[in-house]
């Protein structure tokens, strides 16, 4: 059974910082593009940022303007994202999303190329 678990979100205050956690289970971690997302309120879900299967190659939406970090550990079986500067436009449930691949140098930004997601984890920020 499949499961990618998020954590790290919470209440935080614009300006402040956070690390979002996202634990694999069920899968071959490092045969997947792993992927973050999110969905403000009445909003689409959005493409935020993604990693290749051995961190060899990551891309950011350009709208993050260089706050957020995606980094994994393929021995923990954990895919994180960083972000700074927050915002209280970045509050949204964030997603995390497997892709899987048999290529080391690629990541993927659509919903539908990503076979597993979380339940997501609510970040709130306030101004």
């Amino acid at each position: 059974q499949v499961q990618l678990v998020e954590s790290g979100g919470g209440f935080l205050q614009a300006g402040g910082s956070l690390r979002l956690s996202c634990a694999a289970s069920g899968i071959t971690f490092s045969n997947f593009i792993m992927g973050w997302f999110r969905q403000a309120p009445g909003k689409d879900r959005e493409w935020l940022a993604a990693i290749s299967r051995f961190g060899l190659l990551t891309e950011y939406n350009y709208s993050l303007k260089s706050r957020a970090s995606i980094s994994r550990d393929n021995y923990k079986n954990t895919v994180y994202l960083d972000m700074v500067n927050l915002e209280p436009e970045d509050t949204a449930v964030y997603y995390c999303a497997a892709s899987a691949t048999d290529q080391h140098r690629r990541v993927v930004v659509r919903e539908a190329q990503y076979n597993y997601w979380g339940l997501g984890t609510q970040v709130t920020v306030s101004s």
